[in-house]
């Protein structure tokens, strides 16, 4: 325990998203494991998050809301992406919410997040939020493309430790935003942070592999990215049926 936070710290875990699952049934909302270091940490696509051991911060937070609906469950991605990019903003950093669980500066990603939710009668009853961020890693050893670290972006040293809970506090912030307030600030938060809202780039169709070019317009009710193509033809994706080229 940390302060007021719930914050366990593990010196190496398999997983905190497992671990947290794991242990889920006993703990209390807002409940935060992190680790120095995971064996198998887990990233979107079943991709593994390279993080070198206690350079980084590698943690998952539980949520247990009472009342989210089912249809509503992609509401837990932009508490979490938003209280994130807020706290990267304060420390000098201007950063874009990939949708849908990245955190990108310019074309450079600086966070990953994995989100495993758990239904029960049209009901949200948990969702587990995994979260990655580069700290202070400056070498990455993995194939990704393009990481980056809030070390190699500001030219400072961070204490993780220290940092977690500013972290914490900040989607705990969002978080509590997103469960009370009616006048839809955190929708509008999160598409003015939005990662090339309203330009136009090219992307990938995954089912059929074609490029084809289109602006970012926003998300639909099923939270399914929105664009509109040079002729003015406006599609949805889910998650993993379009690719961004960077």
């Amino acid at each position: 325990m940390i302060g007021a936070l719930n914050i366990k710290w593990f010196e190496e875990t398999d997983s905190t998203n497992t671990q947290l699952q794991n242990d889920r049934h006993s703990l209390e909302n807002l409940t935060v494991y992190a680790a120095y270091f995971q064996t198998a940490g887990r990233g979107q696509r079943g991709n593994r998050w390279e993080s070198k051991r206690g350079e980084n911060l590698t943690f998952s937070i539980l949520f247990k809301p009472e009342s989210i609906e089912a249809k509503d469950q992609f509401v837990i991605s932009k508490a979490v992406t938003l209280g994130i990019v807020d706290y990267l903003i304060e420390r000098g950093v201007e950063c874009r919410i990939k949708w849908p669980n990245d955190i990108y500066y310019n074309n450079l990603k600086i966070c990953g997040i994995l989100i495993e939710n758990g239904i029960s009668c049209d009901k949200l009853t948990y969702s587990i939020a995994g979260v990655g961020i580069n700290i202070n890693q400056e070498i990455f050893d993995s194939d990704a493309p393009n990481p980056t670290s809030l070390k190699l972006l500001t030219g400072k040293e961070y204490d993780i430790r220290h940092e977690l809970p500013d972290i914490v506090s900040a989607i705990t912030g969002r978080y509590n935003q997103a469960i009370t307030e009616k006048n839809g600030k955190l929708e509008n938060d999160y598409l003015a942070l939005l990662y090339r809202i309203g330009e136009y780039h090219n992307y990938i169709n995954c089912a059929t592999g074609e490029s084809f070019k289109a602006r970012i317009i926003g998300l639909d009710s099923q939270a399914r990215l929105k664009v509109e193509t040079l002729d003015g033809e406006i599609k949805a994706y889910a998650f993993k049926e379009i690719g961004y080229v960077i």
